[in-house]
């Protein structure tokens, strides 16, 4: 990120940055918006961002980068589109000065969010004709869409094709569903409360899937307790039934959602948190397995890298005196369009033209040869998180998260099945 900005870049983010969905979402309930390629927003919990503004200095390579809170509002036009728009704190000018802005949409664009469909009005000069004409189509469509969430909340895997050529992560912005629906209700709850609040306090993070082609994603719920000590006697009932039907109560972890694009049949898979619950643990090796496998053959040289990561983060949680992560995930992250080196002997000139598709097997064992990917592993959601030294807190743990430190050696050893198993 900029070390400092000029008058023209902090008179742009003052004007305000236009929130678009966050394509790679694949779990949780809390919507997630983008600020711009490297930056995210989600709504302010104030747990979550004590948890960051006090995160301890070894735990921090292992979530995303805390970058500020910014203060968003909507606005609805005479058609109902409605628009998403982040403007700095009063006086917050620190914030400006520590980010990138140069790819955000300015508010002068008018990108709005309707609450069915996106509609683009670039400038102001699309005719009301045509935006009277359009709203009218959108609202023929809205019951056809409706129907469609419907049947996205019913449908646990999903499997899209996408185009061999071309920008594969663009397309994914036309078929997430998970993001779709959490876009959806994000601003069917701002909508209904207009009347009576219309600024909202969201915290900027690190976009941790920004350095990758085509993320593949891996969100999983960990620990053995979901509910935390403020839960009301439902909600710690109902955490608990969910623990006890899934694989959280007997290994520490479930899936709670995943998005895998498989090069062998060119599709998009997206797995939601509802099949996660349903999961036996043989069911959640399995949906380990589908995960590092790209739809041609295992992406073995993902797994020494997890493993030395998941390990790493164990030993640090260990050391972590009172901290409880309940109802908190654990990403897992790679590329899907795998980085490709030529042999040493090959000659540029007669590989200046292969594609991805010739990189299989027909190319020839010395054409092209996979190079070392690039994983990632960071916790999220802290909304639920108790420390002694938040002070405010009645009940005080001691000594470290063992529902959340079982999940991960449980995690380490399925890998490590996996691992051993494709090899023999």
């Amino acid at each position: 990120m900029s070390p400092a900005f000029g008058a023209m870049e902090v008179e742009h983010y003052s004007k305000g940055v236009l929130l678009e969905p966050f394509v790679h979402q694949v779990g949780g309930h809390s919507c997630v918006l983008r600020f711009n390629d490297k930056t995210i927003c989600k709504p302010l919990i104030q747990r979550e961002h004590q948890f960051y503004e006090t995160l301890p200095t070894e735990m921090r390579k292992f979530t995303p980068q805390y970058e500020g809170v910014v203060s968003v509002s909507f606005e609805e036009d005479e058609d109902g589109n409605l628009c998403l728009i982040a403007y700095p704190l009063n006086g917050d000018h620190d914030n400006l000065e520590s980010l990138d802005n140069s790819d955000c949409e300015t508010k002068n664009k008018l990108l709005r969010w309707t609450n069915k469909k996106t509609v683009l009005l670039e400038n102001e000069k699309v005719s009301k004709e045509w935006v009277r004409q359009h709203r009218k189509e959108e609202k023929m469509k809205s019951h056809k869409l409706e129907e469609e969430f419907d049947w996205l909340k019913k449908s646990e895997v999903m499997y899209y094709s996408a185009e061999k050529k071309g920008n594969v992560s663009s397309q994914i912005k036309h078929h997430n569903p998970w993001s779709m629906k959490c876009h959806q209700q994000q601003l069917q709850r701002m909508k209904e409360n207009a009347k009576h609040r219309n600024q909202y306090k969201f915290i900027l993070l690190e976009n941790l899937t920004s350095r990758y082609e085509v993320p593949c994603v891996l969100d999983l719920k960990m620990g053995t307790r979901q509910h935390g000590d403020d839960a009301s006697e439902e909600k710690k009932a109902n955490q608990i039934r969910k623990c006890q039907q899934s694989t959280s109560a007997i290994i520490g972890v479930r899936v709670c959602g995943m998005q895998v694009y498989q090069t062998g049949t060119a599709q998009l898979m997206f797995m939601n948190k509802y099949h996660g619950r349903k999961l036996s643990v043989q069911g959640f090796k399995e949906a380990l397995y589908q995960f590092f496998h790209n739809g041609k053959y295992l992406r073995r040289e993902l797994f020494e890298p997890v493993i030395k990561k998941l390990t790493e983060l164990k030993s640090v949680l260990e050391k972590q005196e009172s901290y409880r992560f309940y109802s908190s995930s654990l990403l897992i992250i790679y590329d899907g369009k795998e980085r490709q080196e030529v042999a040493v002997d090959s000659d540029p000139e007669d590989l200046e033209d292969l594609s991805e598709e010739s990189s299989d097997e027909s190319a020839g064992a010395y054409a092209y040869k996979p190079t070392a990917s690039t994983v990632d592993v960071r916790m999220i959601d802290f909304a639920h998180t108790t420390c002694k030294y938040y002070g405010e807190d009645s009940v005080v743990h001691e000594g470290q998260d063992t529902g959340y430190v079982f999940g991960l050696q449980n995690l380490i050893d399925i890998i490590k099945e996996i691992r051993d198993e494709s090899s023999e």
